[in-house]
């Protein structure tokens, strides 16, 4: 059956609206591994790029991209951009570039490319040329590696971006190394040398691996690798495969809209997937694979501002190191700042990524801007939900795997996940609030190892409403940490534990908890990360469970922090009903009921059977198959919203209101 799938994109507020209908797809292969390497015509002529170097900023006017597909930004917005785009460039500047080895170019090209946009460019151009490191492994592509996913990134902008730059003859090897390596599907396509591989063990290296193509399926790399395949294929006029990998992207931009990301908010990896489709974006010559690409990068944009706050990226996230909780440690973070700003002083690292968005032409839409700097009414709540990790698997479109809470304050940001099984890669907690000299403060809180670290523990059971949250779970030798700035003054007060943040205020009410103690950090990478935070511990006592519940305020809510601490000792209230331990039974049920200090009310009791608790919210139970919207605010649709499989973004912020719809549909 062939697929046929409308994707229809509005854009509200005097932008363009349209609908495109996506035609029958084939994919037959062509030739045989064997096959001769078919005659070639030259490369098309490479887009048009300048560069300029004027009132001491260096600027890129990027390939043409149709005025349909663009978001156009006022000059203010644009200068903004480069000012923060020359940052990165001074910074990678005149650095030594590295060697194409293995997948060595995920770094070395962009350092290559950023020195050529410094003014370095014939020593840029030559590396950008030199034989690959592995040549003979990809003596099947005329020498060019078109193996690794990080590599295929950045040759993709080498050749249609600095292709203009590079010599004549070293672009038609490009060329045909791609008209051979496209000529059927490279995915699964046993290598000339090594086939399939020695094992899915150890590394990631040809000889291991095997095949034509890095075949890895976190979305980064499935990113990665099917754009660039697009494009070289598209480049080649090997149609059954562009045809072929059109349609694998127009499933990922459909499975973005209806159910998420698998890979979802990564402060590692978000980034990588937005590069990949920088590209597209800017070198696809099919207006329907443009279109694609915007609006992948449109949802990509939405929901990293969702998580991007003054230079940090908070609340849950997938695929978490542990290394994002101050301003500027996470690499989406990095990335996005070129878009937002919005933070207190320079980035000290920008992402090599960068110079993708460097010299792209995509921008995005102003009303994501404006929700990444928080030009909205507040404060607000936005429940959210994502997909499994493998979500193009059978049965994972069938309900969310995590549901999210984020509640947007004046002075601070909070947000926690919840979901049915633990996860040892998701960091479920974090509070950003804001500081004037950094940007923000974070406040994390976890179980386990040795300091906060990521990982969604089994036993954690979390439950939020808006400014309140509670944290549950069954007595362990896993103690809480929590990490607070060593700015932060503290107070004991009633057995509360108050922290007063720059212009948010803490109040923790330990249950079955000891007294907190500060610890160091014996990992030292992570203590010199962290060297302006601190970290407390506290044990669990006793054998039955234990946790805390948690009040946020700020002036908005209670003016002062004197009133804070006063109103949270005289009339918040916990009350919790613990099961003994020789009584505990899948049966059990571990109930602790909090009234805030402005009479607001969270309940949450553990849930025994899976990692999903039971939660009411003001009297009203929480019923988590009653929200599986991917974003969906407790009142309004604003500043973001879109349903589960419904297919519409919308974002509405800073006066501005930003929608794109994909829908996708079988027919025929």
């Amino acid at each position: 059956m062939n697929l046929l799938s409308k994707l229809r994109y509005g854009l509200i507020a005097g932008m363009m609206v349209g609908l495109i209908q996506l035609g029958a797809i084939a994919c037959n292969p062509v030739t045989s591994p064997d096959s001769p390497a078919p005659s070639v015509p030259s490369p098309s002529v490479s887009v048009a790029a300048e560069i300029s170097n004027s009132d001491g900023l260096i600027r890129v006017d990027p390939p043409s991209v149709a005025p349909e597909f663009r978001n156009e930004w006022p000059a203010e917005l644009e200068e903004e951009f480069w000012q923060r785009a020359n940052v990165a460039i001074e910074h990678y500047a005149d650095e030594g570039y590295g060697n194409t080895s293995g997948e060595n170019e995920k770094k070395s090209y962009p350092l290559a490319m950023f020195d050529f946009l410094a003014g370095n460019r014939e020593e840029a151009i030559s590396f950008l040329e030199n034989d690959d490191a592995d040549g003979s492994d990809h003596a099947h592509t005329e020498g060019i590696d078109y193996y690794f996913a990080f590599t295929l990134k950045g040759q993709i902008r080498k050749y249609f971006f600095f292709g203009q730059w590079l010599d004549p003859d070293y672009r038609q090897r490009m060329f045909e190394g791609a008209k051979r390596w496209t000529e059927e599907d490279p995915n699964g396509r046993s290598h000339p040398l090594y086939g399939n591989g020695t094992g899915t063990g150890g590394d990631w290296s040809i000889q291991r691996r095997g095949g034509w193509v890095d075949g890895r399926n976190t979305d980064n790399l499935r990113a990665m690798r099917e754009v660039a395949v697009y494009l070289m294929a598209e480049e080649t006029d090997n149609e059954d495969t562009r045809q072929l990998y059109k349609q694998k992207l127009q499933r990922y931009v459909e499975a973005l809209y209806n159910i998420g990301m698998g890979e979802w908010d990564s402060e590692n990896y978000h980034g990588h997937t937005f590069s990949a489709y920088l590209n597209l974006y800017d070198f696809a010559k099919d207006p329907e694979v443009t279109q694609l690409a915007k609006a992948a990068l449109d949802w990509m944009s939405a929901a990293g501002a969702v998580k991007y706050y003054r230079g940090g990226f908070g609340g849950p996230t997938k695929r978490d190191y542990g290394s994002s909780n101050v301003v500027y440690g996470s690499a989406a973070a990095r990335l996005l700042w070129h878009y937002f700003g919005d933070a207190v002083g320079d980035n000290p690292e920008p992402e090599r990524d960068a110079i993708h968005v460097i010299t792209s032409a995509y921008r995005p839409p102003l009303a994501v801007v404006a929700l990444a700097r928080r030009e909205f009414d507040r404060p607000v709540e936005v429940l959210a939900t994502k997909p499994t990790y493998e979500n193009w698997k059978e049965g994972g479109d069938e309900q969310p795997a995590y549901w999210e809470t984020t509640f947007f304050g004046q002075t601070y940001q909070m947000g926690s996940v919840a979901a049915d099984f633990a996860d040892g890669d998701v960091g479920p907690f974090k509070l950003m609030a804001d500081n004037s000299e950094r940007g923000v403060n974070y406040f994390v809180v976890n179980t386990g190892g040795d300091r906060v670290e990521p990982g969604k523990r089994e036993g954690d059971q979390i439950g939020q409403y808006r400014n309140l949250l509670i944290w549950l779970r069954p007595a362990a030798d896993t103690p809480f940490h929590f990490q607070i700035p060593k700015t932060a003054q503290t107070e004991i007060r009633d057995n509360i534990w108050f922290f007063q943040l720059e212009n948010t205020w803490l109040a923790i009410h330990p249950i079955n908890l000891s007294a907190f103690e500060a610890i160091d950090i014996s990992d030292e990478k992570a203590a010199e990360l962290y060297t302006n935070e601190q970290t407390l511990r506290a044990t669990i006592q006793g054998n039955g469970y234990a946790g805390f519940a948690l009040e946020v305020g700020e002036p908005d809510s209670h003016g002062s922090y004197a009133e804070f601490k006063q109103n949270v000792v005289e009339r918040s209230q916990l009350t919790f009903r613990q099961t003994l331990p020789q009584n505990f039974s899948t049966n059990a049920q571990d109930t602790v009921q909090f009234t805030s200090s402005t009479g607001s009310t969270l309940g949450l009791t553990h849930n025994p059977e899976n990692e999903l608790p039971q939660i009411t919210r003001n009297g009203e139970e929480h019923n988590w198959s009653d929200h599986f919207a991917l974003y969906q605010p407790t009142e309004g649709n604003a500043p973001i919203s879109l349903g589960w499989k419904q297919g519409t973004l919308r974002v509405e912020a800073g006066g501005e209101v930003f929608e794109s719809s994909v829908v996708a549909g079988n027919e025929g």
